[in-house]
């Protein structure tokens, strides 16, 4: 980290010069006459203060250095608009003008509004930047961080003087935060907290009395900072690990803090803040020559660095503020900025991101590399070992156990043998020890080593497989071999995936990163630990499957991502060369093959289709085609929707891959002619007396002979408990309505019973949105006798069950829309509007017409961005058309959603003409159309 050249202003008790007293800095974005004219502003005061007032001087030094300072910004950010990168010279150039905004209030105050012509040996007075102003490091937006010293006391005054340049930094809009003090309150409120003895680490005198830099050093270093190195590191560690649980814990968090994040500049920081606490560095270069780093670890160190300050200062001039959340929004605006662009199948934001998931992973590796360094120099303590067994093991031959972490006993005899590079992290897996930075330096120095003879070894393959399977914690040693490079090397197909960003609100994290965390999830569920959760996928495990299959088909299955092509369809034919490869024989390859070619069928068919009719059962198993292949697609499904981010698994999703997987189990069991219609609608009626067995037999009768064979089959047993009794005695002008909390689908179940009419699904819908509820599901059917039964699962915005309190509010809404009280559209224009955030992610819009995926139904497939008065437009769309609704089924991922309609004509029959389903797209894209407008205009 270079500082840049110090600026002193001259002391009080001189004349004012009419130059600076050093050369002007060279080592700026642009020339620094061109961010601020000293001998300018020395002209201004001379022309101020010719007229002996000093409230105008005040006021016009103000107004000319505010003047200036914004010229200099502009200058500034005209010179790093054409090098972006170039952060270094952008970071010093806000630097130095702030530094000369400083030393002007100084001047000003001390010379012209408070002169004192013969000060005592108290009265002086220095100013010094400290924290990141202090290391030299401003964004655009930084705090200015100011500390006024004085030799003893404060005296009257060094307070004028602090208030006059305080107010005037304030009037120039600087966010400054300072504080006033003598050297021994430095000493004193240093020992006592550490992020004021970490801002004093980092002083650097700006103007005053220059004797007090070296009085303040001198005691800084002799009285605080000697002897305390091991209590300093400890807290910035710990302050470190609080920092990162707060920003979420994962270096690949999807809207990253560029400062405090995981791998981000804070952490760069700290390494610096300790190095110089220990070593006394002025720059971090210098940790190359004490041998904490390499030359070329130290290059990763200024590559990184110089990307991350660049991502920042752009965030700060998009924002104009002091903004360092890299949300999806200014994601695309800094890669803009930064010179991304579109490449084939991948979107400059998404090039962009992976960049910086990269430069993030290095920032982790030097760390680690740095501190286990002051492990060895017995600075820091060794941290405990990892608890993966119950006893620590030897290491074997060749190996050693140094500060509880894996090595090698003597690098030229362990590269001999190319496979050692696996085999270091089995041996790490197995002794339950974390690998030594030593070791990582080796393997990541070494990676040529890993070629096609090792590829293809079957002792290579074998070690592999082993990794995945035999240790029961494979996410440790994947992940490490992932960030050194090691699992690119060994399956160069996986290196494109590596730090590749997911530019959607769906994912939380990077393509690799999820891919480990799907099969950190199955190593999970055959460990024992979610069996409450996932009591099917846990007990699919537990029966047996073939592992081999299931773990590299989770290693594949994402392979073929960020290309133009399908990822699944690309993904199986890369799966198609690796499998063999990774030592998987034949009949494996191919179900490995067909797992990674077919990774969301049951995610798509579970989420996207309506699962109580019996064509989707059928269709699915047809695709399955045997129980071995359904048991594991099943848990293959659960891992990776489970590994897609928190939060995304829920009870509603559950249920759905438990119903599927049990109906299609049975299907391929007693063979697909016992999916029938006939059977689930006599098992219904059954269950229905039995429920409703207090009730008069001929009411009963009555309520069983109304409704027609698809409501049976559509809804669950308790939803016709409910509606048998809303439509007991109902009359024709009354709606009647049953809320209640639907535990296994994770929402509230809205039950609906009125006269039929038509546009009462897209009505209902309407209602619904108004008040904030989220369609999950729905169904609706009419009876013999002209009643609308119509069903909604909903959900609020957080993803959850509607809450009790607000069911009134639901009530009373839903009764003024279906009196037409209220206007749908009117009202929803207001909840249209699109988030900020989420306005830079693309979902082209595609609808599809399905006329074989069910018997009696055209299924309507919507595929687009979601808003809330999406679907309240497209089924009014329908019911303009005269299309019936009979069911809609709600996939939403993130910002996207599929909603899927089974529809019938007014005829009861299937959309067969072409020309109408073309109509019809027309129809409901000129819908998306106008409402994606409006919910950008607004």
């Amino acid at each position: 980290m270079t500082l840049p050249q110090d600026v002193s202003a001259a002391p009080a008790s001189r004349p004012v010069p009419s130059r600076p007293r050093h050369p002007l800095p060279d080592n700026l974005i642009c020339p620094a006459d061109r961010i601020f004219d000293d001998a300018g502003f020395a002209v201004e005061l001379a022309r101020l203060s010719a007229g002996g007032d000093m409230a105008a001087l005040r006021k016009g030094a103000v107004s000319y250095l505010g003047a200036a300072a914004r010229a200099g910004r502009a200058e500034i950010a005209r010179a790093f608009a054409e090098q972006p990168f170039e952060a270094g010279p952008t970071i010093r150039a806000y630097t130095w003008l702030t530094d000369r905004l400083v030393c002007a209030t100084l001047t000003v105050a001390s010379h012209y509004l408070h002169p004192l012509p013969n000060p005592t040996e108290g009265e002086r007075l220095a100013v010094f930047a400290v924290g990141g102003y202090g290391r030299g490091e401003m964004a655009p937006h930084s705090d200015v961080d100011l500390l006024f010293l004085t030799p003893w006391k404060i005296t009257p005054w060094a307070e004028s003087v602090i208030e006059s340049m305080l107010y005037m930094l304030w009037d120039l809009r600087l966010k400054v935060g300072h504080s006033s003090r003598t050297v021994r309150d430095c000493v004193r409120l240093g020992r006592e907290d550490i992020t004021i003895r970490t801002a004093l680490l980092e002083n650097r005198f700006l103007a005053g009395h220059a004797p007090l830099q070296k009085e303040l050093n001198d005691a800084l270093w002799n009285d605080l900072f000697e002897g305390t190195e091991a209590e300093f590191i400890e807290a910035k560690l710990a302050e470190r690990s609080e920092r990162h649980r707060k920003q979420g814990g994962q270096r690949y968090v999807l809207e990253p803090n560029v400062k405090e994040g995981k791998g981000g500049l804070r952490d760069l920081q700290s390494l610096y803040w300790i190095a110089k606490y220990i070593y006394r560095v002025d720059r971090a270069s210098q940790l190359v020559k004490l041998g904490l780093f390499t030359e070329e670890e130290f290059s990763g160190f200024l590559q990184a660095e110089r990307f991350l300050w660049a991502v920042r200062c752009h965030l700060h001039l998009i924002t104009d503020r002091a903004m360092d959340q890299l949300t999806f929004d200014m994601q695309i605006e800094v890669a803009a900025r930064m010179g991304y662009r579109d490449r084939a199948g991948r979107r400059a934001v998404e090039v962009f991101m992976q960049d910086y998931f990269l430069h993030a992973t290095s920032v982790g590796d030097l760390t680690r590399i740095f501190l286990t360094g002051l492990e060895a120099a017995h600075v820091k303590t060794e941290p405990m070992l990892l608890r993966l067994f119950r006893r620590k093991r030897k290491a074997r031959e060749g190996y050693e156990i140094v500060q509880n972490r894996m090595t090698v006993a003597d690098p030229d005899t362990f590269l001999r043998d190319k496979l050692n590079l696996l085999r270091l992290f089995e041996e790490a897996l197995r002794t339950g020890t974390l690998l030594h930075p030593d070791a990582m330096r080796l393997i990541a120095g070494n990676l040529h080593l890993i070629d096609d003879s090792v590829r293809n070894d079957p002792e290579a393959q074998r070690i592999f497989l082993d990794l995945l399977l035999k240790h029961g914690n494979p996410e440790r040693s994947l992940r490490r071999m992932n960030e050194l490079g090691v699992l690119a090397a060994f399956i160069p197909e996986f290196e494109p995936i590596v730090a590749m960003m997911q530019f959607n609100v769906y994912h939380s994290f990077t393509v690799d990163e999820h891919t480990i965390q799907c099969i950190s999830t199955l190593a999970r569920i055959e460990r024992g630990e979610m069996v409450e959760e996932l009591p099917v996928a846990s007990r699919i495990l537990d029966e047996g499957v073939n592992r081999r299959v299931l773990y590299v088909a989770l290693l594949l299955h994402d392979i073929g991502k960020g290309r133009p092509e399908d990822h699944s369809v690309l993904g199986a034919q890369i799966a198609r060369k690796v499998a063999p490869r990774l030592g998987l024989k034949p009949d494996e390859c191919e179900t490995v093959e067909w797992l990674v070619r077919y990774h969301l069928l049951m995610s798509d068919m579970a989420q996207k289709r309506d699962l109580s009719d019996p064509r989707t059962v059928r269709d699915f198993a047809k695709a399955v085609k045997t129980k071995k292949r359904l048991d594991l697609l099943t848990v293959l499904t659960v891992c990776d929707i489970i590994g897609v981010g928190p939060g995304t698994w829920n009870n509603w999703k559950a249920q759905l891959i438990r119903s599927l997987y049990r109906e299609t189990a049975n299907a391929l069991e007693t063979g697909l002619e016992a999916v029938n219609t006939e059977q689930r609608e006599t098992e219904a009626k059954r269950a229905l007396r039995e429920d409703l067995s207090d009730w008069d037999k001929k009411d009963l009768r009555t309520e069983i002979a109304r409704h027609y064979g698809p409501y049976w089959q559509g809804l669950p047993r308790s939803s016709h408990v409910v509606f048998a009794r809303l439509l007991r005695d109902i009359r024709d002008d009354e709606i009647r309505i049953d809320l209640a909390e639907d535990d296994d689908h994770d929402a509230t179940r809205a039950c609906f019973a009125l006269s039929d009419h038509p546009g009462i699904f897209s009505r209902l819908a309407g209602a619904l949105a108004l008040v904030g509820a989220n369609v999950v599901d729905a169904r609706t059917y009419t009876t013999k006798d002209g009643y609308a039964t119509a069903v909604f699962w909903i959900q609020d915005s957080e993803g959850s069950p509607y809450e009790t309190a607000r069911l009134t509010r639901l009530r009373q809404m839903i009764d003024k829309t279906l009196m037409g009280e209220i206007r749908p559209r009117e009202k929803l224009a207001d909840r249209d509007k699109l988030k900020k955030r989420e306005k830079g992610f693309r979902f082209p819009t595609s609808i599809t017409f399905d006329n074989e995926g069910s018997e009696i139904y055209t299924i309507i497939e919507v595929d687009t961005r979601d808003r809330p008065g999406l679907l309240y437009d497209l089924t009014r769309v329908l019911a303009d058309s005269n299309i019936y609704i009979a069911s809609a089924v709600i996939a939403t991922y993130g910002a996207q959603v599929v909603d899927s309609f089974y529809v019938k004509d007014m005829f009861g029959l299937k959309l067969h003409a072409q020309s109408r389903r073309e109509s019809l797209e027309r129809k409901l894209r000129a819908a998306i159309a106008q409402g994606a407008e409006r919910a950008g205009q607004r």
